[in-house]
């Protein structure tokens, strides 16, 4: 049986088929890699209709990211998935409290959920970050308060948590702040999704292809 092997020529039959099913989706070409990197992360061609990028994200998350910005994540799973040696070319590094034993302390004393604190342990740095939250839409609804409050001002806000109790009203929450974001909206979302779209800023910020 014959089959691709080469991981560029993967890459680029995968974007062409991509570009087959779903055209140049009326974007601008920043925010269409951004959809094109998440429909090739999921295998999922319904995510180009349900992806929404501020036309601002590109241009506020890229320049951060060449300015040495954190990226701060919701989960490890996020944090771990990014490209590090794309951050760390700026100088930015990425985070995740999940795991402080503050963070897990404070969780359990409340009856909040560990990524709710974890949102304020790093509220700190998240000044002219990115903060990319996957999994937990507590997580984005506690990174709104802190924002609505003047306690957080990140560059961007990759909000895609996935779920059915709460994710959507997030996700369209987040749409309404004025901060540049790449979203989806409805349940769909995860973990995946939010290192496609990480990524794809990253690649745009160094003007690299994979």
């Amino acid at each position: 049986m014959g089959f691709l092997s080469d991981p560029r020529a993967i890459e680029a039959r995968s974007r062409e088929i991509i570009a087959a099913r779903v055209g140049d989706l009326g974007l601008e070409p920043g925010a269409r890699a951004i959809v094109t990197r998440i429909i090739h992360a999921t295998g999922d061609l319904s995510y180009a209709s349900l992806v929404a990028v501020h036309p601002g994200v590109v241009a506020a998350a890229t320049a951060a990211l060449r300015q040495g910005a954190d990226i701060i994540t919701d989960v490890e799973m996020v944090r771990n998935g990014v490209s590090s040696h794309l951050v760390s070319r700026g100088g930015g590094r990425v985070l995740c409290a999940i795991r402080e034993a503050e963070v897990i302390k404070t969780a359990t004393a409340r009856g909040e959920t560990r990524a709710m604190v974890a949102m304020e342990y790093l509220a700190p740095r998240m000044d002219g970050a990115i903060v990319a939250i996957g999994n937990a839409p507590t997580a984005l609804f506690r990174l709104l308060e802190l924002v609505a409050g003047g306690w957080a001002a990140p560059a961007a806000i990759v909000g895609t948590p996935v779920g059915f109790v709460g994710a959507a009203e997030a996700k369209a929450a987040l749409e309404t702040t004025g901060i540049p974001y790449v979203t989806v909206r409805g349940p769909k979302g995860g973990s995946t999704v939010a290192v496609a779209a990480v990524n794809a800023l990253l690649h745009l910020a160094w003007d690299e292809e994979e």
